[in-house]
């Protein structure tokens, strides 16, 4: 059975190879076209950090569909990090490539490694905004995607 997965995208530090976290980015995109089949991508935007990773990330959400169940989903994604040399170190800090389920077209999932939809979605302007350009009706619960970064921007704007 194919799934559907939204997948958050994101980079702070340079590569030897791809360059710039846009670079990075566009190169992870094209590396989940290869893995999964890409059924579409958002355009790639720049984001102030937040935490302490320091340096601005280059953020995207892309559309991939799969046979694999969640659980096995985090282990490939966790392994093409790995690939683009994210090395695990403190929490929040910089980071070549970040890859997040963010939703699945299975609906809600928990595990003790996993919960989709991914907990902070809500909060998270910089996942919100690009999945609102390619998935605007995906549905979570009784709101939108679309409705949530409308909500998200609106509450920015006041803030």
């Amino acid at each position: 059975m194919s799934h559907l997965y939204a997948i958050a995208i994101g980079s702070n530090r340079p590569h030897g190879r791809y360059g710039r976290p846009a670079g990075v980015v566009e190169a992870a995109i094209a590396r989940l076209d290869q893995e999964f089949g890409l059924f579409d991508a958002s355009p790639i935007v720049l984001n102030t950090a937040h935490g302490g990773a320091g340096r601005d990330f280059a953020n995207a959400v892309a559309l991939v569909e799969s046979d694999l169940e969640p659980a096995d989903m985090l282990t490939r994604l966790k392994a093409l990090e790995s690939d683009f040399g994210r090395r695990r170190g403190r929490h929040w800090g910089p980071r070549v490539l970040d890859l997040d389920i963010a939703l699945w077209s299975g609906g809600k999932f928990q595990s003790h490694r996993l919960t989709i939809p991914h907990a902070q979605l809500g909060q998270r302007s910089f996942v919100l905004e690009p999945l609102a350009t390619i998935a605007p009706a995906w549905n979570l619960g009784p709101l939108t995607v679309r409705h949530l970064a409308h909500r998200l921007a609106r509450k920015r704007r006041r803030g």
